[in-house]
């Protein structure tokens, strides 16, 4: 079995566990008379105005059919209204009646119910993790998250185990570099939490939908220079222009702690990484071959005066 076949059937397998778990192909959802597709009409329109059949179909990626016969039945039990738009006479708009409004709000609790029933043996922990898990699977399978913003923080528990993770999933992926570099990058982090100086140094963790996307450090060096470090940003953040805020805040705390240079170590092939570091002003002062993770790599060292 290929790792593409492998994929299909777990991913089939789960959609028969969430079908069983929620209830989708029971008569009535939620113990109640409507099936699924009817209480997500009742959801579009209830959390949606100026919605037309043909948004719902959109919406739902369902035939034009049974979406008609799902309307008309929810008509029948007074539950939607139907009017021109006005500014198309030709456009039926749909909406909720009262008696719509009042079963929605009843399917609306019955959810959130059964969802925190679910979900009530989970640690806070392990909420927070079903959350990230389930926010990563609809971004990998093409949603779009509704905003495209992200934070800087400092450092919480559990951060520096997850940028280690991180780093080394995303640099054998993109440069197919081997576990070996995982084990620089634990070092580094390492060293930087158990020589932590608050005064001199820093570690700026970026967050974007509650998760994290991306980090850099400034460490102490010596008393002139700061040595900027792991600067890396998750591939949903990026063209946001957040690795150029990440070395804009090496910057501007080295300057505020009275450092007169910032120095980095890369390597070429890291060509946006180098671009963000040549906006910035720093120049390259050196660089030399070498043979690491794998890969035949030219080392780069970079400095900025401040």
């Amino acid at each position: 079995m290929t790792n593409l076949d492998k994929t299909v059937y777990e991913v089939r397998s789960f959609n028969r566990f969430h079908t069983k778990l929620v209830g989708a192909l029971d008569e009535g959802l939620l113990a109640s008379n409507f099936p699924l597709v009817q209480v997500r009409i009742l959801f579009e329109l209830a959390n949606n105005e100026n919605l037309a059949a043909a948004d719902l179909i959109e919406r739902l990626s369902i035939d034009r059919g049974y979406l008609s016969r799902m309307i008309s039945a929810l008509s029948q039990q007074g539950l939607i209204n139907k009017a021109p738009d006005a500014k198309n006479k030709k456009r039926i708009v749909l909406s909720l009646s009262d008696s719509g409004k009042a079963i929605f709000d009843q399917l609306d609790s019955a959810s959130s119910r059964e969802i925190g029933e679910l979900i009530s043996t989970l640690s806070r922990q392990e909420r927070s993790e079903l959350v990230s898990a389930l926010r990563k699977v609809r971004r990998m399978l093409g949603e779009q998250p509704s905003k495209r913003e992200y934070s800087l923080r400092e450092p919480k528990p559990g951060d520096m185990g997850w940028i280690t993770h991180r780093q080394g999933l995303l640099y054998n992926n993109e440069y197919q570099w081997d576990w070996k570099f995982e084990a620089l990058v634990s070092q580094i982090v390492g060293n930087f939490v158990v020589n932590f100086n608050p005064e001199y140094e820093r570690c700026w963790i970026a967050e974007m939908n509650g998760e994290v996307v991306g980090s850099v450090f400034i460490v102490r060096e010596s008393d002139t220079t700061a040595k900027l470090r792991l600067l890396y940003v998750e591939q949903a953040a990026r063209g946001l222009g957040l690795g150029q805020k990440l070395v804009d805040e090496c910057i501007s705390f080295s300057r505020t702690k009275g450092y007169q240079r910032i120095e980095l170590w890369t390597n070429s092939v890291l060509h946006s990484a180098r671009k963000i570091y040549e906006a910035a002003g720093f120049k390259l002062i050196k660089e030399e071959p070498h043979h690491s993770f794998g890969q035949d790599l030219i080392g780069q060292v970079w400095a900025l005066d401040l």
